[in-house]
């Protein structure tokens, strides 16, 4: 029986081998009809890094063709001799239907490509609401239907005999053996057959969490926007679609995101008759600066770094010493409860570029962001003061694509630590370890001669999981510096979250330091990307008990400055990422200069905060659209309470803004256009 399932599951492999080949030939068909330039001279490595990619990308649905032919072909054609007799027949058929699938799918994403200038996204969800005999009118008449499915049976006709050929090929004669190897290589056949085949459904690796996807695409294609896009088979590009289905804002008509931008508009004043009044009713005029003009200005994000780890309840933990000292300092003024504007990484870092919320709709992304931006930017703004603007990322720009989005939005320069940093860099998952990042890019801040005023943008990326780092190498110890319970040192994962929290939060605070002794009238301006977690603390001796909404989602917020005292935000104890921008004027710009902010600044008492997200107000903080909230007095995550959700409406209004955006592009405009007006 063995040398059945031998020789028959070497077809299987035959299909398997056959599958990709086919998506590299839609691929290369697909370069080759919508390129963007003349010819594809000096190319070479990007479109080898596209095909190398693209292979192992695809595998994560073409190795299923494998499984598929041997579980409905070779398994049961080991007990139905009829089955076997008719195997290459019957994977002949699923061949087919796979091919076919695979043709609809690329068809659709040129005429996609065509149309959109995109592969496959959110914007297909749109035509569930598209009158379908349009569609179908469009199909036909614009893009040639007729002809694409006249084109199926020569096709299919292609595929059979190209699948009766591979799978004419001799087979592998099953080596004459008895006895116990005999047993020794059926087992070694079958475990290496396991093993291939996960080695390729995972991209080439054995790790499901280094499966290839969007952010690791090399960073030759990625650099390349139209070859990034070719890299993905249209079968894994409608997999992304399901899986991240349209935001909601996008499925309704820029009509009535509009409307419902009109209140949040009104409020403060405005009318949302155009897009240029909708503005001006976010255009503030700065009191009067309250601090010197820095000659440097740091915004630095640290990758989860959250609050809660600051408060007396997690103390004894000592993993965020560092950063104490700095709220402590008496020119350090910070926040009680601050809200990210989103609650993953890239939403909160493009929401604090842009001065609008990316609302998950993942802007950076965006090509019509690559080309334009919003009154708003954070960046082109401190430029219209005379700053020269600077983003420095902990890892690839690639990642993201903030290699066009940064410039875009008004940086002036953009680093990545994967290009600063030597190659040899150690690195974590998401990028280079945050003190050599940090001590590079204050190499390179303090070797600058001129007098150029200079904000800086910076981001870490250390404190991410899979929490894999040398820690006890990098100096953490954690039976001596965190003062808890055994059984807490005994959970093996916990050290190594915060452990990784302590590293990043001394790497932070050590380039702080380093930076206030080269400029000591440095404004610095500390925050969290989003709040931070370690859920296995809530079932030790240290909790009992579940994280409270609000250190759930909180991040730190700090302002830092010689002329700065822990009055100098009014008093507020709540606040957000979006009320950094309207502060950071208000600090620092001359009385009438003209800013556009969609929130109020710190120096002046906020009694809300919003975001597309979650609320925060002086008594309580929920999510939006849910009925459930905590007030901020609360000690356990099971102290919830319930009533209506009080915010619902500018958390709505917030999401159409940028959905609205993102349905009229034309809107946004480049950063040269925006400096003149």
């Amino acid at each position: 029986m063995f040398v059945h399932f031998f020789l028959s599951v070497q077809q299987d492999i035959k299909l398997w081998i056959f599958f990709p080949i086919l998506c590299a030939v839609f691929r290369a068909i697909f370069i080759a009809v919508h390129k963007p330039y003349s010819s594809l001279t000096g190319k070479k490595r990007a479109l080898r890094e596209c095909f190398r990619f693209g292979f192992w990308w695809g595998m994560d649905l073409n190795a299923y063709v494998f499984v598929i032919s041997l579980v409905l072909v070779t398994l049961p054609g080991l007990f139905i001799p009829w089955w076997s007799r008719h195997g290459d027949a019957i994977r002949t058929i699923l061949g087919l239907v796979y091919a076919f699938i695979i043709y609809v799918a690329f068809v659709g994403k040129m005429i996609f490509y065509s149309q959109f200038h995109d592969i496959f996204n959110n914007i297909v969800f749109l035509g569930q609401k598209a009158e379908k005999h349009n569609l179908v009118d469009v199909f036909f008449n614009q893009y040639h239907g007729a002809r694409k499915l006249a084109l199926t049976l020569p096709y299919l006709v292609i595929i059979f005999v190209a699948l009766q050929g591979i799978l004419a090929i001799p087979a592998i004669s099953y080596p004459a053996i008895t006895g116990i190897a005999y047993y020794l290589v059926n087992t070694a056949i079958v475990l290496a057959l396991i093993a291939a085949f996960y080695f390729f459904r995972y991209g080439g690796t054995f790790m499901h969490d280094n499966k290839p996807e969007w952010d690791t695409i090399p960073a030759v294609v990625k650099e390349d926007p139209f070859l990034s896009k070719a890299t993905v088979d249209d079968l894994i590009a409608l997999k992304m679609l399901r899986r991240h289905p349209m935001n909601e804002t996008m499925q309704k008509s820029p009509e009535e995101n509009l409307r419902l931008v009109k209140p949040f508009v009104e409020a403060r004043g405005g009318c949302i008759d155009s897009f240029d009044q909708a503005v001006e009713a976010f255009r503030h005029e700065a009191k009067g600066a309250k601090i010197k003009k820095p000659s440097h200005i740091f915004l630095i994000v640290g990758e989860s770094y959250s609050q809660p780890y600051f408060d007396p309840a997690f103390a004894d933990l000592h993993i965020a010493d560092e950063g104490k000292k700095l709220m402590a300092d008496v020119h350090t003024a910070s926040i009680h409860t601050a809200l990210s504007a989103g609650i993953i990484s890239r939403p909160s870092i493009v929401s604090l570029m842009l001065g609008i919320f990316d609302a998950g709709l993942e802007l950076n992304e965006r090509e019509a962001f690559w080309q334009g931006t919003v009154p708003t930017s954070l960046p082109l703004q401190l430029r219209r003061l005379g700053y020269e603007t600077n983003y420095w990322y902990g890892g690839s720009l690639a990642n993201g694509n903030f290699g066009h989005f940064a410039p875009a939005c008004g940086f002036d320069h953009a680093y990545s630590a994967i290009d600063i940093c030597d190659p040899k860099a150690p690195r974590s998952w998401v990028g280079v370890y945050d003190h050599i990042f940090l001590n590079k890019a204050a190499d390179m801040i303090t070797q600058r001669t001129d007098e150029v005023p200079q904000f800086h943008f910076i981001y870490t990326t250390s404190n991410h999981g899979p929490y894999k780092m040398p820690l006890h190498d990098l100096g953490f110890d954690g039976d001596k510096i965190m003062k808890v319970g055994q059984d807490v040192l005994d959970e093996k994962i916990i050290p190594k979250v915060l452990g990784t929290f302590w590293y990043s939060d001394r790497a932070i605070n050590q380039f702080i330091q380093e930076m206030k002794k080269a400029y000591p009238d440095s404004l610095f301006i500390v925050t969290g990307d989003h709040g931070f977690q370690c859920s296995e603390l809530q079932h030790t001796s240290f909790m009992k008990r579940e994280y409270t909404f609000r250190e759930l989602h909180s991040p730190v917020l700090m302002f830092h400055h010689p002329e700065l005292d822990k009055s100098s935000l009014a008093g507020n104890i709540i606040g957000g990422h979006m009320n950094i921008l309207p502060t950071l004027f208000e600090l620092i710009a001359p009385a009438g200069f003209t800013y556009y902010s969609l929130f109020h600044s710190l120096t002046e008492p906020i009694s809300q905060c919003v975001t597309p997200y979650h609320w925060v107000n002086l008594q309580a903080i929920g999510a939006c659209h849910e009925a459930y909230y905590q007030l901020l007095t609360a000690q356990t995550g099971a102290d919830v309470l319930q009533g209506a959700a009080p915010y619902d409406d500018i958390c709505d209004a917030e999401k159409s803004l940028t959905a609205y955006l993102l349905q009229h592009p034309e809107l946004l405009q480049p950063v040269d256009a925006l400096l003149r007006r």
